[in-house]
């Protein structure tokens, strides 16, 4: 049936489900539209100021929003004390990459590349200590709003903002995968 010119350049579609990072966390949530528009709760705050259902130990003290420009790579960053919940709005899609660092894991070294967004509303719980970044290689700006669980401070004692170069995540790993 295949002519013998491509039976070798042929491969199979992967649809398999990729290991996770240990303690990384990928939460569905609803998201419900209707001829009126779309509504998704991204995270239900309580008295404590701990995030409920997934993440009761994760006590929020700030969430942020991020435009996330066409081209562009924001990675990788790591933190020692923070931990990060990620949301990307159904609406929009982010290519999310993640490196686990940490001494002693046992997925050190080991490597997440996915899409958040893109028509699906999930959570992205990041804990310390895994470098995280993000690229939009797509041609609008995307939005990516996060939860953390420490204040941000441009002081440099103070500061939990940690740097590796968006090179170690391997060579064509920010790019958009054709075929």
């Amino acid at each position: 049936m295949i002519s013998q010119t491509f039976a070798d350049k042929i491969s199979k579609q992967d649809y398999t489900k990729k290991a996770l990072i240990e303690g990384v966390k990928i939460i569905d949530i609803s998201y419900f539209t209707d001829d009126g528009g779309a509504f998704c709760e991204i995270a239900r705050i309580l008295d404590d100021a701990g995030v409920r259902d997934h993440f009761a130990e994760f006590k929020l003290k700030q969430i942020n929003w991020s435009q996330i420009e066409p081209g562009l790579i924001k990675a990788g960053h790591l933190h020692k004390n923070q931990e990060d919940i990620w949301f990307v709005p159904p609406t929009d899609r982010v290519l999310v990459g993640l490196m686990d660092v940490r001494t002693g894991s046992p997925t050190l070294g080991a490597k997440m590349r996915f899409v958040l967004g893109a028509g699906r509303a999930r959570l992205l719980y990041i804990p310390r200590g895994v470098v995280h970044g993000c690229a939009n290689p797509y041609t609008k700006p995307m939005t990516l709003i996060y939860l953390v669980n420490q204040n941000w401070t441009d002081d440099p004692e103070k500061s939990d903002e940690f740097r590796i170069d968006y090179s170690e995540f391997g060579e064509g790993f920010w790019e958009m995968v054709k075929g």
